[in-house]
């Protein structure tokens, strides 16, 4: 079967818009204006000339290291989503009789459950996943009452709301009710972070639950300065520090998606009876309209499930380079799931790669084969006195592993960043501390008897935060290097990069280690890495010494879980 799918994909791969030419891909993007108030030391960076005029390193092993990332993190995917016969809903676990006077396996096991006391049913179907609780409930009357019980669904549903307790299931009478009038949708809020490949740019989403509407909601963060301009730095008058105070909000005039719990589907899945939806609205569907409240936007939304690429088509997308194939997220980004994406503002896309998209190739048609990963969302305007259908586009959004944005005693630098990119404005970054071998076979480090804290804490920085690669890659991006692509990279924290300890301000105390930093023409055209500085101001602030550029820009922490509780 898996050979069957992977020719199925390489097989569409014919259907989909050809590859950009060694010319440069194609944006409909426009650079930002640059600022007058900020200055450079040496080279402009935002002249596109000068691009090459810098010295460029050696990226072998930066490429390198990203394609072996074409493979999916944790397990196999089969092995980590339900099953096809979970999916229906209505499939009974077990085998029936063929003699009607011979009980069933279900009504067995469910004797022998009834037969306890009504606290150990509960407590064992604590242990059960929605689908499981949503089989139990089709056994017998007995069970579906504890099957449906408020204790049950509150548990799924505050599991799928990091950050955010909500106390009722307002809008709607019951826990349960609340969650079948979201499912299969508690992945977006479960994993609230998003990014997508629209354009070159990009764009981040934080999804959150707002209990005062009852409503999935999804809004792009945005980030801004609060100040403008540069400085010299007074150890080399030659280096100029572009001043960086990021401010981050949402922009909550205009929702990315919106889901409310009272949607004419919602209503009229539950107009059968209470807590027995309609047979018709059993069925999965993977796409599914989207109505926003703020009604100002002329646009169709419809909502899209995705079905991940198998290893094999993902391995054979990637061997090429950028855009990957159109594989979302891209090489360098850690994924569990990979999607066919979508070339906006890249290259032109055809028809045929827009139909592809919702071919059983790429569109799950079961539960089963629906990532929680990945999603997209399709927009075009209708105008229906004309019969006209215009400006289809169809983005594609991916998630992270939280584990990868969560830093530890060890990684103290992974996380969601913004950074300051000039003329560009502001960008979001993920800092990534990836794992070796070694690390996973350690032991904590202790404290020997005679030693201090002080040099407990001097041998824990040496031997266990600095060492490694710290890498920086795009979740937004611009013209010049686009989202999903590495920034900067500093291949070792610890004594092979170690270049000194700042000892003029403003940067005293701090550790500098070498790097190298991403540039590129328009349209991402003739890309490279040059010679560059990281500056470890603290484990929430860096700074990049761009040294042909003669400037130092900086970097900042940025707490997502701030946005996850409606104001």
């Amino acid at each position: 079967m898996a050979d069957e799918e992977s020719g199925a994909e390489a097989a569409a791969q014919g259907d989909e818009p050809p590859e950009p030419s060694s010319s440069g891909p194609k944006s409909s993007i426009t650079l930002n204006v640059p600022n007058p108030a900020v200055s450079y030391g040496r080279l402009n960076p935002e002249i596109e000339e000068n691009v090459a005029l810098v010295g460029d390193l050696s990226g072998d092993g930066l490429r390198t290291d990203a394609t072996d990332r074409r493979n999916m993190l944790g397990s196999n995917l089969a092995t980590r989503l339900p099953s096809s016969q979970d999916d229906q809903g209505s499939t009974s676990r077990g085998t029936t009789s063929s003699d009607p006077s011979t009980p069933s396996a279900n009504q067995r096991d469910a004797s022998h459950l009834l037969g306890l006391p009504s606290e150990l049913i509960d407590a064992v179907f604590s242990f059960l996943s929605p689908i499981e609780l949503a089989t139990a409930s089709l056994v017998c009357h007995a069970l579906r009452q504890h099957a449906i019980a408020d204790i049950q669904w509150q548990r799924h549903v505050l599991s799928n709301l990091p950050g955010n307790k909500i106390a009722s299931p307002y809008p709607c009478q019951t826990w349960y009710e609340l969650y079948t009038a979201h499912d299969p949708y508690w992945f977006l809020t479960k994993h609230k972070l998003w990014f997508c490949d629209r354009e070159l740019a990009g764009q981040m989403v934080i999804v959150r639950y707002d209990e005062r509407r009852g409503c999935i909601e999804g809004y792009q963060l945005v980030a801004a300065r609060n100040r403008n301009g540069s400085e010299p730095w007074l150890a080399d008058s030659s280096v100029h520090i572009h001043y960086f105070e990021p401010r981050v909000n949402l922009h909550l005039d205009k929702p990315v998606l919106q889901f409310d719990a009272n949607s004419l589907e919602n209503l009229l899945r539950n107009s059968s009876s209470p807590g027995k939806p309609s047979k018709r609205f059993r069925q999965f569907f993977a796409e599914q309209p989207m109505r926003y409240d703020h009604g100002t936007d002329p646009r169709f939304s419809n909502f899209l499930l995705a079905r991940p690429l198998s290893e094999s088509a993902v391995v054979d997308r990637m061997d090429k380079q950028f855009p990957y194939g159109h594989v979302w997220p891209p090489p360098a980004i850690p994924a569990r799931h990979r999607v066919l994406g979508h070339p906006s503002g890249i290259i032109r896309p055809s028809r045929d790669h827009v139909a592809n998209l919702s071919s059983s190739i790429f569109k799950p048609s079961t539960r089963a084969e629906a990532s929680d990963q990945t999603f997209r969302i399709r927009q075009w305007m209708d105008l229906a006195t004309l019969g006209v259908h215009l400006g289809e586009e169809v983005v594609t959004y991916s998630t992270l592993d939280s584990s990868l944005y969560t830093p530890t005693p060890e990684k103290p630098w992974r996380g969601i960043w913004v950074g300051d990119y000039s003329g560009h404005g502001c960008e979001f970054l993920l800092l990534n501390q990836p794992d070796d071998d070694v690390e996973g076979e350690e032991g904590p480090l202790v404290r020997s008897e005679n030693e201090t804290e002080e040099d407990f804490q001097e041998r824990f920085l040496r031997e266990r935060v600095y060492r490694g690669r710290l890498e920086a890659i795009k979740l937004t991006g611009d013209p010049n290097v686009p989202r999903g692509e590495y920034t900067f990279v500093a291949t070792d924290l610890g004594d092979d990069g170690f270049v000194g300890v700042a000892q003029e301000p403003p940067f005293q105390g701090a550790r500098v280690v070498k790097s190298k930093g991403h540039v590129a023409a328009m349209g991402f055209h003739q890309d490279k890495y040059i010679e560059s500085q990281l500056i470890l101001i603290s484990h929430n602030r860096l700074a990049t010494y761009w040294v042909e550029f003669g400037h130092i820009s900086f970097f900042e922490r940025v707490d997502i879980d701030q946005f996850l509780v409606p104001g």
